[in-house]
């Protein structure tokens, strides 16, 4: 069974204090506003509207958590509040960037994270930074370059070598690929990418 098959809503968090229990294992998808995040998500779940879409940055403002299944099994997609944001109020953003911090760096469930970065503009300084933050973590990222439809295809070769190259370089725990949610491309290799993630365990952090 694909491991989106049975992805459904079941919780919102604006606060740490409002979070699901800590438990079971989760997967974080994280980005620059506008970068195609939910877009990702619900090509990923073959449902049009399960992650609010907006044209205007900084519109997702809920932690929402979806489960892969039974709730139960304590198994998740966690879709977090983009960064960079464009057009919300200071302390909105002040808001969001502890409450990112916090819950990337304290949440034990947490196996890994999902980065989402237009193909167009790879790995902005924003995108550097959170993968500098969240290197010391130890936990994987996989990268979405997303939108990579509007590359041609020599374009979306070179992209996708430049992010890997430079992933290398850096010495990343991350790996990359091609996704573009308005063709459904990629959502094999995301699948398997994810899948990994979550069966390799990560021990919890103190």
């Amino acid at each position: 069974m694909p491991l989106f098959d049975r992805v459904a809503y079941f919780a919102s968090a604006h606060d740490l204090h409002e979070l699901p229990a800590d438990t079971g294992s989760e997967i974080a998808f994280v980005g620059r506003s506008n970068a195609g995040k939910s877009s990702a998500i619900n090509t990923l779940a073959n449902h049009n509207r399960l992650a609010f879409v907006s044209k205007t940055p900084g519109r997702t403002q809920l932690i929402n958590f979806f489960s892969l299944g039974d709730p139960a099994d304590g198994v998740s997609l966690v879709d977090l509040p983009g960064y960079g944001y464009a057009k919300v109020p200071p302390a909105v953003k002040a808001h969001w960037d502890r409450v990112l911090a916090d819950f990337l760096s304290t949440r034990s469930s947490l196996q890994g994270l999902v980065l989402i970065m237009d193909a167009r503009h790879p790995l902005r300084d924003s995108d550097d930074a959170m993968l500098d933050w969240f290197g010391p973590t130890g936990k994987p990222v996989h990268c979405l370059l997303t939108k990579a439809d509007k590359l041609s295809r020599s374009a979306q070769t070179q992209t996708l070598k430049a992010v890997r190259d430079q992933l290398k370089l850096k010495q990343r725990n991350a790996t990359a690929q091609l996704f573009s949610s308005l063709k459904k491309s990629g959502v094999d290799e995301a699948e398997n990418a994810i899948g990994a993630m979550l069966r390799a365990k990560q021990p919890a952090t103190k």
